[in-house]
């Protein structure tokens, strides 16, 4: 019987069943689709020199180009702030005030690793990073101040009066013998500077006093649900020309200066004259306006923070927020929705989400300086960073369990993976919608993709991926878990974090202990992997060495004469625009579409550049094919499927 082509339309169909959406594809992973056809993703590569992870976990990361043409990245962990420049890591998380008193030293014996500092109540939690400063010590040591200033601590163990730090990196070659052999009891003084906290490394329920309405339920009954969500530690970031603006959700907002002298060796400074405490910030940026959004009503007075206020400052200014007649600082009220969720810089508007709603933010200059209005509703957008801006439109998931997409107007966007991304049941684990405040868009404009990453119900950390090509209008799903993702622009590649928590290190996972200058740090918050997305190599490379990335796609069932007659297949061609290494070409089979498909005989069959044809014997009413790699070096481009297939009776 004469060959028969096996066509599949791009993009993943899984609204229907397999046997309802003939000519699709239902699934795969770490695939996309480029003109028409599938191929397998671009690999991935660990940067920084010297394999350094972060601590905490990513949630924000903005890329920017100082005035002298230095590429930076800013990463916002729930742990700090942190530089990518050059291959290396640099620190410049802010710091809080410092804690009052003065500290002793004691070590309880000869190159003792832990050293305990007396500090009178001074209130720091284990896990806390710390810089010590002004340091001098006591007589019979030889111990010295650069001990403790050449890195950050990580406060260990606490009692009211006292903490513990770990000097298992001190400075190279500095012994820590003291007191001829039997430590040193006491002395030397230390100021204390805590890191400014961010915030925990996922978003949870209240359940405890205060959290709720008073008279709630019933006095002392343990609650098993809860209406308050405490927010994950989160950033917003921007940059007001070479000026790195960051802010902490909820919190202060910083700056730091790329164009200063030595900047790498500076840590980011509070903003002066600004807002204390906002939901996040941005720069509209053809403007010069830098943005606070669910910011004070009273500035500098954190009691009065409204989840739907906006305050923009003076123009060319980020001191200057107080409206007058010869500025255009300003402010406005928005009454749509419970909060201001996120904010996107579009082509020359803000485009400002709520809960419940979308606002455009326009320049119009004196003497209202912004038209702020309403362009949609029942819109709501899930989390700070679930936007995006691509080639002239926003795009966003949205509370309601669908995507939009504002070029001008607000629509809907047609969705065929919409219930396996939203829907929990039947075996589908959907999106967890109590930690949704951690989806992250990322833009992928070499490929005119925009993909979500969120965590699938019953995670609390991103572990699943959604793109919708908006070249070629599909959707396709995944489980690349990316923490943040920076589209190339300033770099040329794309770049994005993972995260490593707390007991999850595994074969291709790096240790889950920060690999990063804080001495004695140790894997309470877990660690962030910093990637290079789309390299040529096939694999995925981090410390730990090089590794296979497993990708596949599968087809919907097709049959002959809808499903008449039986098939008997005795042969296919496979065509692949490209092959590297080997794929696999597994047919899998059933009789009725209730029945579990089983793989045909003599499968899965192995394909090589080379292979012309292969020979099958096979029977059933519905046939679906599956292409994959298993192997390091492997990658493929899809092209169609020939196959001999003849009917064979009724059944």
């Amino acid at each position: 019987m004469a060959l028969k082509k096996v066509r599949f339309q791009p993009g993943f169909d899984k609204q229907g069943t397999p046997a309802a959406s003939p000519g699709k594809w239902i699934d795969g992973d770490f695939v996309r689709f480029r003109y028409g056809i599938p191929e397998k993703i671009g690999g991935w590569q660990q940067l920084t020199n010297d394999q350094h992870t972060l601590p905490g976990v990513a949630r924000a990361q903005h890329a920017f180009t100082s005035l002298a043409g230095e590429r930076y990245a800013a990463i916002g962990t729930s742990q700090g702030l942190f530089l990518y420049y050059g291959g290396a890591f640099y620190d410049i998380s802010p710091l809080d005030s410092a804690l009052s008193g003065t500290g002793t030293f004691t070590t309880s014996a000869a190159a003792a690793a832990t050293v305990t500092i007396n500090f009178t109540s001074h209130g720091l939690e284990p896990g806390r990073y710390i810089v010590l400063s002004s340091v001098s010590m006591g007589a019979n040591t030889t111990l010295t101040a650069d001990d403790f200033t050449a890195h950050p601590f990580e406060v260990l163990t606490t009692t009211t009066n006292s903490f513990t730090i770990s000097l298992t990196n001190p400075a190279a070659g500095v012994t820590t013998t003291e007191n001829n052999g039997t430590g040193m009891s006491a002395g030397g003084s230390v100021t204390v500077t805590p890191y400014v906290e961010v915030g925990p490394t996922a978003q949870t329920l209240g359940y405890g006093w205060g959290t709720y309405l008073w008279g709630d339920s019933t006095w002392g009954t343990a609650r098993t649900t809860s209406n308050v969500t405490l927010e994950p530690g989160n950033w917003s970031l921007d940059n007001f020309g070479e000026t790195l603006v960051a802010t902490i959700a909820n919190g202060k907002s910083f700056t730091w200066d790329a164009g200063a002298v030595n900047p790498r060796t500076n840590r980011a400074t509070i903003m002066t004259g600004a807002p204390t405490a906002s939901r996040l910030t941005i720069v509209s940026e053809t403007d010069r306006h830098l943005f606070h959004l669910g910011t004070e009503t009273t500035i500098g007075n954190t009691a009065t923070q409204d989840p739907m206020f906006i305050r923009f400052s003076d123009q060319e200014s980020t001191s200057v927020y107080a409206p007058t007649s010869t500025n255009t600082a300003g402010t406005f009220q928005l009454d749509k929705g419970n909060k201001i969720v996120a904010a996107v810089q579009g082509k020359d508007y803000i485009l400002i989400l709520t809960d419940q709603a979308a606002y455009v933010a326009q320049f119009v200059g004196p003497p209202f300086t912004f038209s702020i209005r309403q362009v949609g509703t029942n819109c709501g957008c899930l989390g700070q960073h679930a936007a995006a801006f691509a080639q002239g439109a926003v795009y966003w998931m949205g509370t309601s369990g669908s995507f939009f997409q504002y070029d001008g107007t607000v629509k809907q966007l047609p969705c065929l993976v919409e219930d396996f991304v939203f829907t929990t049941g039947d075996g589908n684990l959907g999106l967890n919608f109590d930690a949704s405040e951690i989806v992250y868009a990322g833009h992928n404009s070499l490929y005119t993709e925009v993909s979500w990453f969120y965590p699938k119900a019953g995670s609390l950390q991103v572990d699943r991926v959604v793109t919708y090509n908006y070249g070629e209008a599909s959707w396709y799903t995944g489980s690349l878990d990316r923490t943040t993702y920076q589209d190339a622009d300033v770099f040329t590649e794309p770049y994005a974090t993972n995260y490593v928590a707390k007991g999850q290190s595994g074969t291709n996972d790096p240790s889950d202990t920060p690999l990063f200058p804080i001495s004695g740090i140790t894997d309470t918050y877990g660690a962030t992997v910093y990637y290079c997305h789309e390299k040529t190599q096939p694999d995925q490379v981090n410390s730990t060495g090089t590794s296979a990335i497993a990708a596949f796609i599968r087809s919907s069932d097709f049959d002959i004469d809808d499903g008449e007659f039986m098939m008997s297949m005795r042969r296919f061609i496979p065509d692949y625009k490209q092959i590297v290494g080997n794929s696999k070409i597994s047919l899998f089979i059933s009789d009725f579409p209730s029945e579990t498909q089983t793989v045909s005989p003599l499968g899965p069959f192995t394909v090589t550049s080379t292979t012309k044809k292969i020979d099958t014997r096979a029977r059933g009413r519905l046939l679906s094919v599956k292409i994959e790699n298993e192997d390091v070096g492997e990658t493929w481009r899809y092209g169609s499927l020939r196959l001999d297939a003849q009917p064979d009776g009724r059944r």
